[in-house]
C-alpha cells in the first residue's frame, strides 16, 4: 500500500514523502493516527501542488539569502573592544559582539548561534568567523577587532 506521509516518522520517512508500507500497516496504525494518507490520485496532485510550491518558496529564500551573503562579504566589520597598555583586550570578543556588529553595520539580524569563531580571540586584528544559515548554505565574514 502506497502511502503519503504528513509528518516525519523515525525509520520510514519524512513529511510530504511517498512511501510504500504494508496493508494493516498503513490503515490501522498511520491513517488512523493522522500520520498519513492514502496515496489515491486526488492526494497525489496535491502532494505535487505542495511540493511544487514548496520549491518555489525555497527558491525565494536562496536568493535573498544569497543578496544577505553579498551584503555581509562586501566588507570587513569593525568591532571595538577595550584594551590594556600592551595592545591585548579585556576578554575576548564572542560571537554575540559579531552578531550585535553585523546587525549595527550590514542592518541583518542574525542569531549569534549561527555564527562559530575558529579561535580565540584575545588581541587587536584582522579575523573571520563563519555563518552557517542551514542546508548548507554558510558564508565567511571578516572583521577587525579595533581598540576603543
Amino acid at each position: 500500500m502506497q502511502v503519503i506521509l504528513i509528518q516525519d516518522v523515525n525509520n520510514l520517512g519524512g513529511a510530504n514523502e511517498l512511501v510504500t508500507v504494508k496493508n494493516g500497516y498503513g490503515r490501522n496504525y498511520l491513517i488512523p493516527k493522522k500520520i498519513a494518507v492514502e496515496a489515491s490520485p486526488s492526494n497525489l496532485k496535491q502532494l505535487q501542488e505542495k511540493l511544487k510550491h514548496q520549491a518555489k518558496k525555497e527558491a525565494k529564500l536562496l536568493a535573498e539569502l544569497n543578496s544577505v551573503i553579498a551584503v555581509l562579504k562586501d566588507g570587513a566589520l569593525k568591532i571595538g573592544a577595550k584594551t590594556g597598555t600592551s595592545g591585548k583586550i579585556f576578554g575576548s570578543v564572542t560571537s554575540v559582539q559579531i552578531a550585535r556588529a553585523i546587525k549595527e553595520q550590514k542592518g541583518y539580524e542574525i542569531d549569534r548561534r549561527r555564527i562559530t569563531i575558529a579561535e580565540d580571540i584575545k588581541e587587536l586584528g584582522a579575523y573571520k568567523a563563519t555563518i552557517d544559515f542551514g542546508n548548507g548554505n554558510e558564508t565567511e565574514v571578516e572583521f577587525e577587532v579595533i581598540g576603543e
